[in-house]
């Protein structure tokens, strides 16, 4: 049963109107999109379910899929392969090997399509099966538009994927602590085999020091992609992931859609982990009551100047036995009639079952028990 938390919306009647899908936003991008990090909520769109290639942005897949099916000290090898492949270059020599750490530094930092190759053959035995790896990944990810043909990005039809899609991806890399650290780190060194001095890598990505809060993630460019980037940034505890899809000026209009993210939304805390959110009778026990407990922040983002209210979804009763921390039910934030996010509710503590059946058992589990 639905039980609507009347005290968070007593100003509803002043409540702003809320758009119950993405802001459509003017940009000079082919394709855009802006989505709340922490719950994938897309906040500002434009041609965002559209198939475009994606140029080196593709690498953010190979990172992670690296990061998920590899052990970062590894060693990974240049093939004859992944020696002297086209464009952006880390320039490994054939048969030179660096752990997989600094393979990915290589990768996110210095767009290294020799890096990625060796990375592709290195975690799927060969280039067409790590790609095939990456798609299904995507589609594991919700994404809907996307067919991964290479780790690196080079032009090869195809390949494609939409703003949106690529968003999910980044959204779920950056669960991953390594790859925030990557994508965060403005300069690295890493061993250059064969020579008395390391290879330093600079980050393509000036947002990271340009711009208050950027958090990464990844450039790339080919001539038929056009100026691709994946970027994102965090301010007053509202974390933003966006994408530019064939955009002119990427570093200008990313900053700017990102503003006007800021602008217009804000992050919003209505209740903590651990907080009650409401008591149920357990059937079949000794009269016991259970506490449904929020096992997560209730954290969404909303638009400057609106009204969240709460809803929470419970049963009256439930049967026992109950395990503490089973789910029970959930609780939503809502927005203008929309739900922005959402917490698990589970129970704050066990409850046996406590009917003839289960004493019986007691007691002959206590008698067999007897000397």
């Amino acid at each position: 049963m639905k039980k609507l938390l009347s005290a968070l919306v007593l100003l509803a009647l002043l409540m702003l109107p809320v758009p119950s899908r993405a802001e459509e936003i003017a940009t000079s991008a082919k394709a855009c999109v802006i989505v709340d990090e922490i719950t994938g909520r897309v906040l500002l769109s434009h041609n965002a379910a559209s198939a475009l290639p994606m140029a080196s942005t593709t690498k953010v897949m190979t990172a992670l899929l690296a990061i998920e099916q590899g052990d970062l000290e590894a060693p990974v090898t240049c093939s004859r392969n992944a020696f002297g492949v086209p464009g952006t270059s880390i320039y490994l020599a054939q048969g030179e090997t660096l752990s997989l750490r600094h393979m990915l530094y290589g990768l996110m930092l210095a767009s290294g399509n020799d890096a990625a190759t060796a990375i592709a053959e290195h975690i799927g035995g060969s280039v067409d099966a790590f790609c095939q790896m990456m798609t299904a990944r995507a589609v594991e990810l919700g994404c809907q538009n996307t067919v991964f043909l290479t780790p690196h990005g080079l032009p090869q039809d195809g390949h494609y994927t939409t703003a949106y899609d690529l968003a999910l991806i980044a959204r779920e890399a950056m669960t991953h602590p390594f790859f925030r650290e990557l994508v965060g780190t403005q300069r690295a060194t890493i061993p250059w085999e064969g020579r008395e001095y390391d290879r330093v890598l600079n980050n393509k990505n000036r947002l990271l020091s340009t711009y208050e809060g950027a958090t990464g993630i990844k450039t790339g460019y080919t001539k038929k992609a056009g100026r691709c980037l994946v970027f994102g940034a965090e301010r007053n505890s509202m974390r933003i992931i966006g994408v530019v899809l064939n955009c002119p000026d990427w570093f200008d209009e990313a900053a700017r859609l990102m503003d006007a993210a800021f602008d217009r939304y804000e992050a919003v805390t209505l209740l903590r982990s651990g907080d009650r959110a409401g008591t149920l009778h357990v059937n079949m026990s000794d009269g016991s009551t259970v506490d449904a407990v929020l096992s997560a922040d209730l954290t969404g983002v909303i638009p400057k100047g609106s009204v969240p209210g709460v809803e929470i979804d419970l049963p009256d009763a439930i049967d026992a036995p109950v395990e503490i921390g089973q789910q029970l039910g959930f609780v939503r934030m809502t927005c203008g009639g929309v739900t922005v996010c959402e917490a698990p509710l589970t129970a704050s503590a066990s409850i046996a079952r406590d009917d003839f059946p289960a004493r019986w058992r007691t007691y002959w589990q206590n008698w067999l028990l007897l000397p």
